[in-house]
């Protein structure tokens, strides 16, 4: 970090209480503030947070210019180029917020003093009014592309304003929890104000709603602080406008007035923002109507749309929902800050109705759909999180579009608030993870310790450290995959014949319960020095999906507590694709300390599917390796798979070696999918987007080549070609026409001698016979067709 950014405080006064109101929600959420984490498993990612993940996004947003357009903001000029995002500032924002989650864990002035630095940058880059947006801000006269012409113009489409404002609302509230500062939190009101102002039904003002919603939930938590309903009131509008304005579409789900809506559809970032929102204001204010539809659209999701890792959103096409069931695997899309926005939604859930299907959802996202987004290390990161891989999918260092890693930035470090709720006197404890916690039950602090070995094993003790006597309910969460449910719904279930069980002792004595909502209760009079002792039984399990689910007919999943695994190149010297599993699988499960920053590897007995040179099928018994899919990625690129077939109906058998099998490719326009055109890997028609493809996008009309260099000389004859085109709303069209050539003998390169006609027939492979050709490179050259690019999903030689 620079130290030249760490600049004098400049003073802002706003008198507000120091805590966040507990009124308002039907459960009470324990502060972050209120739980230091002591975990082993969370341990470790809290302190790759700390040490690599927000440095790394400090120093991304210094070396990118992200500060540079505050201060530009600060002093504008009609010379300035405004590049970028038009919500970069927003990376500011959210690492700030997870820097200060961090501070109640890793308690540290630098850091303090550092972020007191940036804000002064902020503050001074903003206007009079309090509107804060350098994108406009710094030149005037030409603002960003996205911007408009004048504010809020564009903020149903591009321009983020609204968006910015709320991680700006999310990150201040972070920061004045942790450090007491108002610095921050007086930024945010003042810009929350200034749209206050100009947004509304009342005369002189615009009726707007966000195009990319969190403004919504940031204004509903801003009132828990302020105590100003104002705010709440103006998330109620953006919610209650949407599906009335200019924009009325599904990929921002405002395609109808949001009481209208029971199904999740379009941009699954913004949808879950959006729902998350919606629990909010149903939960602060009762409306009826809103808990209808957020029940229902949740129910849609948990029962249809909802993969086994807690992902959500399934196709790359607009990063959104796709079709009831339509869940592919290497496709898959469940974009990291989907998986983020999954858990924002079920907690606020759970805050309305205190059941535990919600935690169930939740702590299946947490440790599997969501963690696997940044790396154990936390300096790479994944944009999607595929539930399959042949190899093209690695994390990556940053991202322009930066929302990802700084996202991750924000949410890891604010786990500890996740673990428990109070409502009166009952105190929740919904997730399990060793931590020292002061709850306030009924305005008296009650100390807990809580120590496991969770997710590894199923045995919690929780101990009781307040001084005297107290009397509360402790509910105690069992979680859905001890009860025998995969999720809350029919969308997957155990394909095994196990019973799992649980016990709760108290001070070594047995105890029994009443369950109400998913809760193990306990209601007594406690005293230090008494413990609680859970042991939930923790079994791999075999899960099947609804038959709906094409992608995964005929296949299992293998699941141990809460983790969800899946089987990895570099434990397995076969491929995990054309693994096969036994109908009645026997598990080992292994500790593996020193593995992946520690793991409990599964094995099973399975066989592989193949044919030999001559074409026929054979089997061979192997043991099958698992690990927990979080953790998938870590160790190069290869083969991946969560869902393994059982049936032989979903089986891939490997194929026998061809002329392009270990083929050089090289070409024009070279991409990290470039390995899927000699995979082997077909679209079931022209519509199927769950196999890899390569395209050339976003080059337009242009003329492309792809080679292969064989490892000798070769004698070939025929090609196929199966074209990529995603029409009628995707950049890419089969192209308008191709041609072969092949090298000879002096390296030059010559068309071959076709015998038939080179097509470009859409939805199946276009093939071409030619006089054979003694060669040791074949070249594919394609031309697109004007205004589109193209791309191929399979290019066979033989």
């Amino acid at each position: 970090m620079k130290k030249g950014l760490i600049i004098l405080l400049a003073g802002a006064g706003l008198s507000l209480n120091a805590q966040v109101a507990d009124e308002g929600y039907p459960i009470s959420p324990v502060p972050f503030t209120a739980v230091k984490v002591t975990d082993h498993f969370w341990g470790q990612r809290l302190k790759a947070s700390r040490e690599v993940t927000i440095p790394l996004a400090f120093s991304k947003c210094e070396e990118t210019g992200r500060y540079t357009n505050f201060v530009k903001a600060a002093n504008p000029s009609a010379e300035y180029k405004v590049e970028g995002y038009s919500f970069d500032d927003t990376d500011v924002y959210k690492t700030i917020e997870g820097a200060s989650y961090l501070l109640q864990t890793y308690p540290d002035k630098k850091m303090v003093n550092y972020i007191d630095s940036i804000l002064t940058l902020v503050e001074a880059a903003q206007e009079a009014d309090g509107y804060l947006y350098t994108a406009r801000t710094m030149n005037p006269d030409h603002p960003h592309e996205w911007a408009g012409s004048k504010r809020w113009e564009k903020v149903e489409d591009l321009s983020h304003e609204f968006y910015n404002l709320g991680h700006l609302i999310e990150g201040a509230i972070a920061h004045y929890q942790a450090t007491k500062d108002k610095k921050f939190l007086n930024i945010a009101i003042r810009y929350a104000d200034c749209v206050c102002r100009e947004i509304g039904d009342e005369p002189g003002k615009q009726v707007r709603v966000p195009g990319h919603q969190i403004a919504e939930m940031a204004l509903a938590k801003l009132y828990l602080v302020t105590k100003d309903k104002k705010y709440l009131n103006l998330a109620k509008f953006f919610l209650d406008k949407r599906g009335y304005t200019e924009r009325r579409d599904e990929y921002s789900q405002a395609h109808k007035p949001l009481l209208e809506q029971d199904e999740a559809v379009g941009h699954a970032v913004r949808a879950a923002y959006m729902y998350s929102g919606m629990a909010d204001v149903a939960a602060l204010t009762g409306d009826t109507g809103y808990v209808r539809a957020i029940d229902a659209i949740w129910d849609n999701v948990v029962t249809k749309k909802l993969y086994i890792t807690g992902g959500i959103g399934a196709t790359n096409q607009g990063e959104a929902f796709g079709k009831n069931y339509e869940l592919p695997n290497m496709s898959a899309y469940c974009e990291t800050c989907a998986a983020i926005g999954n858990v924002y939604w079920n907690y606020r859930l759970f805050l309305l109705h205190g059941e535990s299907k919600y935690y169930d959802v939740l702590e299946r996202t947490l440790y599997n759909g969501l963690i696997s987004g940044v790396s154990l290390d936390g300096g790479g990161f994944f944009y999607p999180n595929p539930l399959e891989s042949i190899g093209q999918h690695q994390r990556q260092p940053w991202f322009g579009c930066a929302c990802c890693p700084s996202n991750i930035c924000r949410f890891i470090p604010s786990v500890p608030g996740y673990i428990y709720a109070v409502h009166d006197k009952d105190v929740y404890v919904n997730l399990y993870m060793s931590n020292t916690s002061e709850i306030d039950v009924k305005g008296k602090a009650l100390k807990l310790i809580q120590t496991t070995e969770y997710p590894w094993n199923g045995n919690v003790k929780i101990d009781i450290a307040s001084r005297g006597s107290q009397e509360f309910t402790l509910k105690l969460r069992v979680p859905g995959w001890v009860k025998g449910d995969v999720v809350p719904s029919d969308l997957y279930r155990y394909a095994d014949q196990k019973k799992l069980s649980y016990s709760v002792k108290v001070n070594g004595t047995p105890v029994d319960g009443a369950i109400d909502k998913g809760y193990f209760i306990i209601d007594r009079k406690w005293k230090k020095g008494d413990r609680v002792e859970i042991h939930f039984d923790m079994e791999p399990r075999v899960v099947k999906a609804h038959p709906n689910v094409e992608a995964d007919r005929g296949k299992v999943s293998v699941e141990r507590g809460p983790i969800v695994y899946c089987a990895e190149w570099p434990d397995n010297d076969f491929s995990v694709l054309s693994a096969f599993m036994n109908r009645k699988p026997e598990f080992s499960v292994i500790d593996k300390p020193d593995v992946l920053s520690g793991i409990k590897e599964l094995e099973t007995d399975a066989q592989t599917l193949g044919y030999d040179e001559k074409g026929r099928l054979f089997t061979k018994d192997v043991k099958l390796t698992l690990i927990p899919y979080y953790a998938w990625a870590h160790r190069g690129a290869g083969e991946m798979a969560v869902w393994l077939p059982m049936d032989l109906s979903a089986g891939r058998p490997t194929m026998p070696p061809t002329v392009t099998t270990n083929a050089k490719i090289t070409g024009s326009h070279l991409g990290s999918a470039v390995s899927s055109i000699n995979d082997g890997l077909l679209p079931k028609d022209e519509n199927d987007r769950s196999v890899p493809y390569y395209h050339v996008w976003p080059k337009e009309g242009t003329t492309e080549w792809l080679a292969y260099e064989f490892e000798k000389t070769e004698e070939v004859s025929f090609t196929s070609v199966f074209w990529y085109d995603d029409g009628p709303w995707g950049g890419c069209r089969v192209p308008e026409s191709w041609t072969i050539y092949y090298k000879d003998s002096t390296g030059a390169w010559k068309p071959v001698e076709n015998q038939g006609s080179y097509k470009t027939v859409k939805g199946q492979p276009n093939e071409v016979s030619f006089t054979p050709v003694t060669t040791k490179a074949l070249k594919l050259e394609f031309k697109s067709a004007p205004k589109y690019a193209s791309g191929l999903f399979e290019w066979l030689v033989e």
